[in-house]
């Protein structure tokens, strides 16, 4: 079958993996007991009741047939030879009881089934937080990875309902033995012809279920662009540029397209599967009326009384249509244990950046500082050198900045020292110490990071700051918010934010937006949440700086740390900063070169790989390629 075309003349890429072999997919099913497990975890007292309930309710189906032949060859009875009707009352009250109790056991299996399935969502969803924290951040920066992720991510709702599939097919198998054992008992070919008109469904439905998650599987990318482009064309992020560029109706365009491919092979196999189960559907038919006729002669012959036909007619039926939901259960553990995979496959993905067992942690007082030793780093899935041959020592106390032109690999170099990368060859030492050598928390404690792409947390003032240092003030984020809408306790509020959140505010200047904010530190930013507000670039920076004296580390890097800030703010936030690098070793990545002087020395890199090294002044010295591009922006100021 040939693949849909994409916009552009380009085709869903197939992967061998989405057309499952049989033995792949019976070997998905080994993914059934690790979700039993995951439930079980969830809430082990929903799940034993709930257990216990679909138990209880496997038998009333049998016992509500039984007493109904009960009534109705009492009813006979009663017409052919009269009598007392007391029995045949007992035997209403009883059916009336058991489908009363029935119905209650039901809706209370419903109830604990939909809580649990809640505390699921949620316990799962916090598995998959706490498992992509882990990973190394090359992970994120691969499509591959995300297509991955997105796959689980899906599986966070609906899984439950594999649990209830299983319990209903348990409850199902237990109440078709009994229908089976009183069909077995008046003609064994009534068991046999059930059981061969009810069999060409479980080929059918296992049949479509890996056809459906091929088509899925093979669609991921395309649907995570769908979700890109709806996201594109209704944020507050894009509307700007969508307005004013009049991109709206090519994003609109787009997604119709890509969504009508979509359609349209999803139509093409559900059209397929509904014929196919027309005709399936046609055999079970015709075997159930073959019986039907089968338990008439007999009736009609007297083998049986009319109770005993109506109790088996609707025993076969009952047992015919309980194949139908094992069958169709099959094929929906088969299809859902496929989409399990996914989940466990990324649960199953391990970091390559880890602390080895006995790591040491990072000295108190940092002795010798960092030393670069022929260090050299390729991006995974990249034949292109980031940064080669590097060799350069930071002391303790000291700051540097690195300055180069775009892709020389400044920013590398500070991610290979939070090691967020290890080198691919070469090695950087810590006093003396190879960094793999470090335990990782321990060294991510002793460095503080903004990046030039900082996050714009669409949270409150004070959360945005507190993020800097999160272990120090998380007692104070878990309290309840209270009244927020009430302007008259804001200043209350305020009052109990932590000393380390307002000194950070005041020293990156972030706290002079507070004349701004109607709720203070606890003014929702970012348009997304209702009462928010946007800030500008340069003051979504300043709250940024402010995460930096957030946190006690020893190393600080800043990239750009003043690119969106106007002249006097800058000027402003560096007649400051002296005060948040004192006693702390610091690199900057700027290229205001009224930023870069203020550092002790300047490691200039072009094509990654360090080129020149000293102070502005004997850079300048030297007229290389510090002193040409000192040259041209000083131009641009004359």
């Amino acid at each position: 079958m040939l693949q849909p075309r994409m916009p552009g003349g380009r085709r869903p890429p197939l992967d061998d993996r989405s057309q499952p072999t049989w033995r792949e997919r019976v070997a998905a099913l080994r993914y059934v007991p690790p979700l039993l497990r995951l439930v079980w975890e969830t809430h082990r007292g929903y799940t034993v009741t709930m257990v216990a309930l679909r138990l209880l309710r496997s038998a009333f189906p049998v016992a509500t047939l039984w007493t109904g032949k009960l009534i109705i060859d009492e009813v006979v009875q009663l017409q052919m030879h009269g009598g007392d009707m007391n029995r045949l009352w007992q035997f209403v009250g009883l059916e009336i009881a058991i489908v009363l109790v029935g119905d209650i056991l039901a809706r209370g299996s419903a109830i604990v089934e939909s809580l649990l399935g809640d505390l699921f969502s949620n316990h799962i969803s916090v598995r998959l937080m706490e498992h992509a924290a882990t990973l190394d951040l090359y992970h994120f920066e691969d499509p591959a990875f995300y297509d991955q992720m997105e796959r689980a991510r899906r599986q966070t709702v609906g899984r439950i309902g594999l649990l209830a599939t299983l319990l209903g097919m348990g409850q199902s198998v237990l109440t078709l033995i009994s229908l089976g054992a009183a069909l077995l008992a008046y003609n064994p070919w009534l068991l046999l012809l059930l059981a061969a008109a009810s069999l060409p469904g479980l080929l059918g439905e296992t049949h479509f279920a890996s056809l459906q998650y091929s088509l899925l599987y093979r669609w991921t990318p395309q649907r995570r662009q769908l979700d890109y482009l709806r996201y594109v064309g209704a944020s507050n992020e894009t509307a700007k540029e969508v307005q004013m560029f009049g991109l709206s109706g090519w994003l609109v365009e787009r997604y119709r397209l890509l969504s009508d491919l979509f359609y349209r092979e999803n139509r093409r196999l559900s059209i397929r599967r509904g014929i196919i189960s027309a005709a399936l559907s046609t055999v079970a038919t015709g075997g159930y009326y073959g019986a039907y006729v089968m338990m008439i002669l007999r009736a009609v012959s007297g083998a049986i009384s009319l109770g005993t036909l109506t109790f088996l007619a609707a025993s076969f039926k009952r047992g015919h249509d309980l194949i139908e939901s094992l069958l169709s259960g099959a094929g929906d553990i088969y299809q859902q244990a496929l989409y399990l995979k996914d989940l466990f496959d990324f649960f199953e993905m391990r970091p390559s950046i880890t602390s080895i067992p006995s790591a040491r942690s990072v000295p108190e007082v940092i002795r010798e500082g960092f030393l670069f030793e022929n260090v050299g780093f390729r991006y995974p899935g990249s034949e292109r050198w980031a940064v080669r041959n590097v060799n350069f020592r930071l002391r303790p106390g000291e700051r540097i900045a690195f300055v180069g032109e775009n892709g020389a690999g400044k920013t590398t170099l500070t991610k290979l020292i939070a090691r967020l990368y290890d080198p691919s060859e070469g090695r950087i030492l810590l006093d003396g110490v190879d960094l793999r050598e470090y335990d990782l928390a321990s060294l991510r404690r002793a460095i503080s990071v903004i990046f030039q792409d900082f996050v714009r947390y669409d949270l409150r003032f004070d959360e945005n700051i507190a993020v800097g240092g999160i272990e120090t003030v998380e007692e104070y984020l878990n309290e309840p918010e209270g009244e927020a809408d009430d302007p008259a306790s804001a200043a209350e509020r305020n009052g109990a934010v932590p000393a380390a959140i307002q000194s950070a505010a005041e020293k990156s200047l972030a706290s002079t937006l507070l004349a701004r904010f109607a709720g203070g530190y606890r003014q929702m930013l970012g348009r997304r949440f209702e009462g928010g507000m946007e800030l500008s670039g340069g003051e979504w920076q300043k709250v940024a700086l402010a995460r930096a004296y957030m946190r006690e580390c020893q190393v600080l890097i800043l990239d750009e740390p003043t690119a969106a800030l106007d002249a006097r703010a800058e000027y402003e936030v560096f007649t400051r900063f002296s005060e948040l690098v004192a006693g702390r070793t610091a690199i900057i990545i700027s290229h205001r070169f009224s930023t870069v002087r203020m550092a002790d020395r300047i490691v200039v890199l072009r094509n990654g790989t360090v080129v020149e090294n000293g102070t502005h002044d004997e850079l300048l010295a030297l007229e290389g390629l510090y002193a040409e591009l000192f040259e041209m922006q000083a131009e641009g100021y004359r």
